[in-house]
């Protein structure tokens, strides 16, 4: 996806440069899990030293935080495209693009720094054992014998609020998008306008669907298996599923694909 992007110049606008980014996001995070996971699958068991596995919780951390801000700000992208058509290439220029991208990694890596930061100064003397198939943060906290809860209460007031206001921008953008969409008299229309913001709209209910079920959804009666499946679908699932789902439903990513094999094809016929 990033290649096709960077080198088909028909996708050199503000949504695709977005995608890029959210693709980026997707191979630090599958980097960050899936060798791990797959070790455990084949040995039965993982091994990680202390500092590897803080590592991959501030890596893990990054990525997933990385890909909330950029979710939220391509639907942002779709609000001004269907809502404000006219204003869109005045306001979403490419400095603007480049401005809410490096926002968005700046503020997800600043949130990870603190939660690693803070993670790594507890006292761990405990058991030495984390059944999952990767350096979560509460499964880390449980292996510390020191007083977590300034920890916990910390990534509340920090993280959480941020997060939050995060998907509230994209409850809001889509809200008045299905207003502008409703409005729209032709069932044509209707269609073409959804089907600009559709494959982002699925990306988002899997992403924010299992990330709910894991972290905000109680905990009590739900199954250690069950909250590794969900950790197993926003980890891995969700990266695999995200290009699929951008290439398969959207046309000119279709379009733009067949102009790309047709040149590489050509450059090695030279």
């Amino acid at each position: 996806m990033v290649t096709l992007v960077t080198h088909v110049r028909d996708l050199h606008q503000p949504m695709y440069f977005f995608l890029t980014q959210l693709s980026i996001a997707d191979i630090l995070l599958t980097t960050d899990v899936v060798p791990s996971l797959l070790h455990i699958l084949l040995n039965k068991v993982g091994i990680i030293s202390f500092v590897g596995c803080i590592a991959q919780f501030f890596t893990f951390a990054f990525s997933e935080g990385s890909e909330c801000f950029l979710l939220t700000v391509m639907s942002y992208d779709r609000y001004l495209a269907i809502c404000n058509p006219l204003h869109y290439t005045t306001v979403m220029t490419h400095k603007l693009c480049l401005q809410l991208v490096i926002i968005s990694w700046l503020l997800s890596f600043s949130l990870s720094v603190v939660e690693m930061v803070s993670t790594s100064s507890l006292q761990y003397c405990g058991p030495n054992t984390i059944d999952h198939f990767f350096c979560d943060l509460p499964l880390v906290l449980e292996l510390s014998c020191s007083d977590t809860s300034g920890v916990n209460l910390e990534f509340v007031l920090i993280s959480a609020p941020v997060l939050f206001c995060a998907f509230i921008i994209i409850i809001m953008s889509y809200s008045y998008i299905i207003l502008v969409i409703l409005n729209i008299p032709s069932s044509t229309g209707r269609q073409k306008a959804f089907s600009t913001c559709s494959s982002h709209l699925t990306v988002v209910s899997i992403f924010y669907g299992t990330l709910f079920g894991v972290y905000i959804l109680p905990t009590k009666g739900q199954s250690l298996n069950i909250k590794k499946f969900l950790s197993l679908l926003y980890t891995v699932g969700t990266p695999l599923m995200n290009p699929v789902i951008y290439s398969l439903r959207n046309s000119h990513i279709i379009k733009a694909f067949g102009t790309f094999k047709r040149r590489f094809l050509h450059m090695i016929q030279i």
